[in-house]
């Protein structure tokens, strides 16, 4: 049953609970920007003092059914990104198994800022995010219990007909296919890119989304991000994405095409298409057919570099 503030009961008083007796909810709203769950802000009183929080219910049970872990997931990985020297969400509380909402929860503080799409100094703007990167890089990953796995299974895929370079397409499919460059592992946000980097006063103010965080390459990381920078702004954008973060880097750092490679391919079987929350943060000009010249692009720029 739902109420005024447009959730269940149930879920407000775990929400409550989780603050501490006494809070009382001021407000509750959705928040833009999400595609895998639904989030919302949620504004409390607790002994006087104005709290901001952010729930995050796992609605999409598609997801839930390959990844049951989700919240625990997400409140593990957050507990290990506030070792970074970047600001992150502080985990609040978590419903592993949904006892408490229905469906798994996670409750964590909310940071302020908003997302950037459209930046007045572009080049400092790419320098933060690739500086917030090295951080993310340097914390110890230990024994953290999730890996890296690639998210598309590419084993049947073929050179796609909207592309003006099958040949080409083909020649990476069996590049990716082929032996992974050995790496060592490092702790990785895995879905690192500008919508889930919060911006207040032209400074980095958050790295959000950290549900896929685990063990893996940071050529992970940077070749997600600069697929990404490539269907936003191109590849010149994504080059100089990759010489920030490697004018962090320690002088033997090395990006291996592969995981570009690894990262292209993904859009298999395409044609690539707009990522919503691009739209709701402001990119309003990018269509199928721009994607599918910038997935092109940006194979032969990466097909070079081998």
């Amino acid at each position: 049953m739902k109420n005024s503030f447009g959730l269940s009961f149930e879920v407000l008083h775990w929400v409550t609970d989780s603050i501490g007796s006494g809070t009382k909810i001021q407000s509750v709203c959705t928040m833009a920007g999400a595609t895998s769950s639904t989030l919302y802000k949620i504004e409390a009183d607790y002994r006087g003092y104005n709290i901001k929080l952010t729930l995050r219910l796992f609605t999409n049970e598609e997801w839930l059914k390959e990844n049951p872990d989700l919240a625990f997931h997400e409140a593990e990985s957050l507990k290990k990104a506030r070792k970074a020297d970047i600001p992150t969400p502080e985990v609040i509380a978590y419903d592993e198994k949904g006892i408490h909402c229905g469906i798994p929860a996670t409750l964590i503080t909310y940071l302020t800022g908003s997302v950037e799409l459209k930046p007045i100094d572009f080049d400092n703007w790419l320098y933060q995010i690739a500086e917030s990167l090295i951080h993310i890089h340097a914390v110890e990953v230990g024994t953290f219990a999730w890996s890296y796995f690639c998210w598309n299974d590419i084993s049947n895929y073929k050179p796609p007909n909207w592309s003006r370079f099958p040949k080409l397409w083909e020649k990476a499919i069996e590049i990716v296919l082929g032996p992974q460059p050995e790496e060592n592992e490092c702790f990785i946000h895995r879905d690192y890119h500008p919508t889930n980097i919060l911006w207040q006063n032209n400074r980095i103010s958050g790295i959000i989304d950290w549900v896929n965080a685990c063990r893996g390459p940071t050529h992970v990381d940077i070749s997600h991000c600069r697929r990404n920078l490539v269907d936003l702004y191109g590849v010149k954008v994504a080059d100089q994405f990759l010489k920030a973060y490697q004018s962090f880097a320690e002088t033997s750092f090395e990006h291996h095409p592969y995981w570009d490679l690894t990262s292209i391919v993904g859009v298999l079987p395409g044609p690539p298409d707009v990522y919503s929350p691009w739209i709701t943060f402001g990119i309003q000009h990018l269509n199928s057919e721009i994607l599918t010249e910038c997935a092109d692009d940006y194979l032969l720029s990466v097909m070079s570099r081998l």
